[in-house]
């Protein structure tokens, strides 16, 4: 085991984090994403400290392969852009950069600092980034080449002990993003570790702050969860803490009024890593036992596609969907179910209001010779 230390304002080298080896962290290093290392390689060659952070390494830890994998840097997103042609640059308040490897996303972020609190927007250090992040056991920071991993906070003894600890100071953690306790379920869920009984306390006493989250970002939390094996568990555990409510507000007042509606609903998100993994399919499974019960529709019938597809838009707020990912996963509802629906569409004038407009023709110019 070895240390990592840095210089403190008095001038003194500090400890500042525990630096663990191959040996000591047993991470399959077959189980590291080649393309995820690529990029890492590329960035250190170029002079820029970089890792491999959050829950890519407290699966790799759990002896678990990732689906994802997100990278930090030192670099800004200017400089990763200009690294990367297979790249774009994301995002308003904080800026991150994509980098695409086919039809595969790779998320690169730069270090942040605290200067503006643990929110903050404003570009840091490594020594800094740590502290913004929610909890112990995703603020691991692995460098693949090497092979280490780089631990400020105790993540690895938590990890061991099967705890969620907050990094963030527990009277702020949830007051400054309410997000982070839809994520603190979810990492219990997906890890099987146990939530300290002061955490579910205040997410329990908190929960209303999650009614101000903007529907992009629960449309955000709530694909993640739709698509990760643990599903089921995920949605019966926020269920019980009173936190699915403010994801899909129907869907948990029928769980509480109807068991079999819940013990059907939990089987549909079961059922999901048996089934066609796009996100339109996937979507479904959050209003098929809804519409099953509730819709009406006659087939073929274009106008009955429209109102089952109204039903399963109002189902699913405040999460707000792609149309067309909706549009998918209705079709999907009705296919099963021996209906067919080649063709949506258009909205006819008296639900939009307008007229449609006719297509001018336009006339074709006569070539005159002028004997010029």
């Amino acid at each position: 085991m070895r240390y990592r230390y840095s210089t403190s304002k008095n001038g003194k080298l500090e400890k500042k984090a525990v630096i663990y080896t191959c040996d000591e962290h047993g991470i399959n290093f077959a189980d590291v994403d080649s393309d995820a290392v690529g990029i890492i390689k590329r960035l250190k060659g170029a002079g820029f400290e970089t890792y491999i952070v959050g829950g890519a390494v407290r699966d790799l830890i759990l002896g678990k392969k990732p689906k994802d994998f997100d990278i930090v840097s030192s670099a800004s997103p200017a400089r990763i852009k200009k690294i990367f042609r297979n790249s774009r640059i994301i995002g308003r308040r904080f800026r991150l950069v994509h980098v695409y490897f086919g039809q595969r996303i790779f998320e690169v972020s730069t270090f942040r600092s605290m200067k503006d609190g643990h929110t903050s927007n404003t570009f840091g250090t490594i020594d800094e980034d740590v502290l913004r992040r929610d909890f112990t056991l995703n603020a691991l920071y692995y460098d693949p080449e090497q092979q280490i991993i780089i631990d400020y906070v105790g993540g690895m003894d938590d990890i061991k002990n099967k705890r969620i600890k907050p990094i963030i100071s527990i009277t702020e953690i949830f007051s400054d993003d309410p997000v982070r306790m839809i994520r603190a379920a979810k990492y219990a869920a997906k890890t099987g570790f146990s939530l300290p009984m002061n955490l579910k306390m205040k997410m329990s006493s908190q929960s209303s702050l999650l009614a101000a989250i903007s529907p992009s970002r629960l449309t955000e939390e709530i694909f993640k969860i739709i698509h990760s094996e643990k599903a089921a568990d995920i949605v019966d555990l926020l269920d019980k803490m009173g936190l699915y409510a403010y994801l899909q507000p129907q869907a948990a007042l029928l769980m509480r009024k109807n068991a079999d509606f819940k013990k059907k609903y939990l089987q549909g998100m079961a059922d999901l890593k048996k089934l066609d993994n796009r996100r339109g399919h996937a979507l479904g499974c959050l209003f098929n036992d809804y519409l099953e019960t509730t819709a009406e529709w006659k087939p073929g019938a274009i106008e009955n596609y429209r109102e089952v597809y109204k039903d399963a838009r109002s189902f699913v707020m405040p999460m707000n969907p792609p149309r067309f990912e909706l549009e998918s996963a209705v079709k999907k509802f009705l296919s099963v179910r021996g209906i067919t629906i080649k063709k949506i569409l258009p909205k006819p004038v008296s639900e939009t209001g307008d007229k449609p407009k006719k297509r001018r023709r336009r006339k074709k110019k006569k070539n005159v010779n002028t004997g010029g």
